[in-house]
């Protein structure tokens, strides 16, 4: 790298300095991995958010890294195969953000798919990830073993479970690492900055607004990577697209449970009931929305996600009055005829609807590291540079070099010698990888630092204080919603 990606500054000043090969706007996950490979390869990349990094799509996702195994019912192996293929790679580059996470998939007499359906799909599911899967491979439990484990299932036709892998992130936290890791490679990033309008033509120019003051961006090239906002910015070049609203609930912890289900609901839908930071997260609802200020939990979604639940965990005995906050994100899929939203193509495009000017749709947060390979892939080649894509082999920042398990026993000790409880040093490590050191060395001046920043939740108040000096953070929702999902934990 150029630079240490933290401290991650923001620099208008840089925006207005100069022209640049390469002009991302959105900072989310498929625009920070854009900008960081172009980065890499050696143009000069400029990369703006309208309002914090990942504050759209990127922090509202189910939180996983995943192979999507329930596309393999709608016969997208082409898809399955490239997220376990990057499933594996963002393992690796990012074991502190990437951690595997076990499944499990109860089947009953009623279900779509029986015991031998899904162990070939389970098995298919298996091989395509390739030697030395980041997960374990699947394994069948019987009737008697399942309600054993997790006698709060219903048991009604129950007549096992699979248990099988994938993975867990913290979506808003890896936007904000890709992005912080293209400001290491020498691109100019400032979040609050947003773009008014797009004028295409041999060297687009884009007018933005930061800061309360109107100025023009210039380069070589333009990708709009805004997510739902991207085509308000193309006007009548926009691609015909469908917004997708998804809501998730998030509920209390199931005692004793580390394992996250796949659960069918009563329409057919399925749902994910997931363990994240001493909680459960619940979703997703799917619904076709016109406009993205529509993307709100609704007591009806919320309702619908409470009845799945009851349904297929009658022993927890969930109500409203358990939930403790919801969330609703939006996905931009190209317009297709498909019989239900779970059909409708998640494969990604890149389309360029003005010249040297480009657009993402649709895509998985899994797969964004890859697909904004390829987008540069195209963009660099029409600009004379033809260097390859690095980004599957370089480690994001705080990715320890030692072996993750040697390296998480010892820096977890130095958190609790620093006064950190054992929970807590558990989720700084995952969380921050090697910068934990930042935050010792902010404990060290002040102890207090150490402590937690709400009893009920995970963080530390040095990550407060890295989140306002180090991290960009600008506002109390970028400390507490993105550099740590605090309200979304303790709700309010």
């Amino acid at each position: 790298m150029m630079r240490p990606p933290f401290p991650f500054v923001r620099d208008v000043a840089g925006l207005r300095a100069r022209s640049f090969d390469l002009l991302v706007i959105g900072g989310g996950i498929y625009g920070a991995w854009a900008a960081m490979d172009a980065a890499q390869r050696g143009l000069s990349v400029a990369l703006i958010e309208q309002n914090d990094w990942g504050s759209g799509t990127s922090q509202s996702s189910s939180k996983l890294i995943h192979g999507g195994l329930r596309y393999l019912e709608h016969y997208k192996f082409g898809l399955v195969q490239h997220s376990l293929r990057e499933r594996r790679v963002l393992s690796r580059i990012a074991p502190h953000l990437v951690r595997p996470l076990d499944f499990m998939l109860p089947v009953f007499k009623a279900s779509r798919a029986g015991p031998f359906m899904l162990s070939c799909g389970l098995t298919l599911y298996d091989l395509m990830a390739g030697l030395s899967p980041p997960v374990r491979r699947h394994r069948y439990y019987r009737p008697k073993r399942v309600r054993q484990d997790f006698p709060f299932l219903d048991g009604a036709g129950l007549v096992g479970a699979f248990r099988y892998g994938d993975c867990q992130e913290d979506d808003a936290r890896m936007a904000l690492v890709v992005a912080a890791a293209a400001h290491g490679f020498g691109a100019v990033c400032a979040n609050g900055v947003r773009a008014v309008s797009i004028a295409a033509g041999d060297h687009p120019q884009v007018a933005v607004e930061a800061d309360g003051a109107s100025f023009t961006i210039k380069a070589r090239a333009v990708l709009n990577a805004a997510g739902p906002w991207a085509m308000r910015l193309m006007g009548e070049a926009a691609p015909e697209v469908e917004l997708i609203k998804g809501t998730h609930v998030v509920m209390p912890a199931i005692p004793g449970v580390r394992a996250a289900f796949l659960l069918t609901a009563e329409d057919g839908r399925v749902f994910f009931v997931i363990p994240w930071y001493g909680r459960t997260l619940v979703g997703t609802t799917e619904k076709t929305i016109a406009r993205v200020e529509d993307a709100t939990p609704t007591e009806d979604e919320i309702d619908y996600l409470l009845r799945a639940l009851a349904t297929a965990m009658p022993g927890l005995g969930w109500a409203r009055s358990d939930v403790i906050s919801a969330f609703a994100g939006t996905r931009t899929l190209q317009k297709a005829d498909a019989e239900s939203l779970s059909a409708v193509s998640r494969e990604f495009a890149v389309i360029e609807p003005q010249p040297n000017v480009w657009v993402s749709v649709g895509g998985k947060y899994t797969t964004a590291r890859c697909d904004a390979a390829g987008i540069v892939d195209s963009m660099a080649a029409r600009l004379g540079n033809h260097q390859p894509s690095r980004t599957d082999v370089t480690p994001l920042p705080g990715a320890p070099t030692l072996p993750f398990q040697v390296w998480l026993g010892s820096t977890r000790a130095q958190l609790l010698v620093a006064g950190v409880d054992a929970e807590a040093a558990f989720t700084c490590a995952l969380r921050h990888g090697t910068g934990v050191d930042a935050l010792l060395v902010l404990i060290e001046s002040d102890r207090a630092l150490a402590q937690r920043v709400h009893p009920d939740a995970p963080f530390i108040r040095a990550e407060v204080a890295l989140a306002q000096s180090h991290e960009m953070a600008r506002s109390e929702q970028d400390v507490l919603r993105r550099r740590m999902p605090l309200h979304l934990i303790v709700g309010g």
